[in-house]
């Protein structure tokens, strides 16, 4: 006979213990090393950032200074000790009935109708320039080299050139225009009266066009060359692929181009002063050489100063409002696209 069944224990395993809970989380800090290397860039900038404002801001803090003092010849011994005269010399400026304000109100539409011409027509050669010389062909590289050659030439250098072909009687120009082509009775003054508009002009696009061409060019790059064979599949022509594909899309570089050259050619001074001297002609007497005259002929560093003070808070003004008319121009273009 079999005994009696013996208990098993039961086959229940017992349970685990519940897993214990992750340690709450302290205060991460941060990595000093990784913060270090991250900072290492702005620290090697720093002194050079400094010196930057420090060489751009002391200038422009000392011209302010002496905008508010009455600064002349006999006060420039010690300009920190001349009487103050506050906003006497910026009343003096504005005063467009007076003869000291009416020269300048006439240097600053000068000036306006100069960078209109200037900016406008060194933008134009740039870009078709640019557009011509996109596809690639035989000689193109020498092309490209003798379009900059302008921009590469010291500036002192290339105006002083211009100035002997400007010349009456010994200029290559009245040799060309009179002598050899017979297109004028006599041998115009290029240097004075109102022709001396036209030779600024002629000068300042000359030097400024081929950094409109090299800007273009750049921009040119980075357009897709499919886009312009999809058009030609299309049928559109060349007028129409400027239009439709080139413009458009070179439209976020000109707009840094024309403010750049807008800033360069409304401050330019090196090329009336090369030109024509300390005094330039009543149709060439741009703001800048306007300056120079008041504050160095005339030793009114008062006037001066307060000159280019206003001379600077209007460069501003034109600055931040273009680009606040493109951002704001831009914008809607933006969430069109997405």
């Amino acid at each position: 006979m079999s005994g009696p069944a013996t208990a098993r224990p039961s086959a229940t395993p017992a349970a685990s213990p519940a897993p214990a809970p992750p340690p709450a989380a302290g205060p991460q800090r941060p990595d000093r090393r990784a913060r270090r290397r991250a900072a290492l860039p702005y620290l090697l900038l720093l002194p050079a950032l400094l010196l930057e404002l420090l060489v751009h801001l002391t200038p422009m803090v000392v011209g302010a200074a002496m905008s508010f003092k009455q600064l002349t010849q006999f006060t420039l011994r010690d300009w920190s000790a001349a009487p103050w005269s506050g906003f006497t010399n910026y009343r003096v400026a504005v005063d467009f009935h007076a003869p000291v304000g009416r020269a300048l109100l006439h240097s600053f539409w000068v000036t306006c109708a100069f960078t209109v011409l200037a900016v406008g027509l060194s933008w134009l050669l740039g870009t078709v320039a640019a557009v011509l010389l996109q596809d690639a062909f035989r000689g193109r590289a020498l092309l490209r080299a003798l379009f900059l050659l302008p921009y590469a030439l010291p500036v002192y250098a290339a105006v002083i050139t211009w100035s002997f072909v400007f010349q009456r009687d010994t200029g290559l120009l009245n040799h060309v225009l009179h002598d050899q082509l017979h297109l004028v009775d006599d041998k115009p003054f290029w240097l004075l009266g109102d022709n001396s508009f036209t030779a600024l002009v002629t000068v300042s696009v000359w030097r400024s066009w081929p950094f409109a061409f090299l800007t273009v060019t750049a921009g040119l790059q980075n357009i897709p060359r499919e886009l312009y064979e999809a058009a030609a599949l299309d049928g559109a022509g060349i007028r129409q692929q400027i239009r439709r594909i080139t413009l458009p899309s070179l439209r976020p570089v000109n707009l840094v181009l024309v403010l750049v050259l807008f800033l360069w050619t409304f401050n330019d001074f090196n090329t009336p002063y090369l030109l024509f001297g300390r005094s330039a002609p009543e149709a060439a007497d741009l703001v800048s050489v306007h300056i120079y005259q008041s504050s160095f002929v005339t030793w009114n560093f008062g006037a001066g100063s307060a000159m280019s003070v206003l001379l600077l808070l209007f460069l501003l003004l034109v600055t931040a409002g273009y680009l606040r008319l493109t951002s704001r121009r831009a914008a809607p273009r933006r969430r069109s696209a997405r």
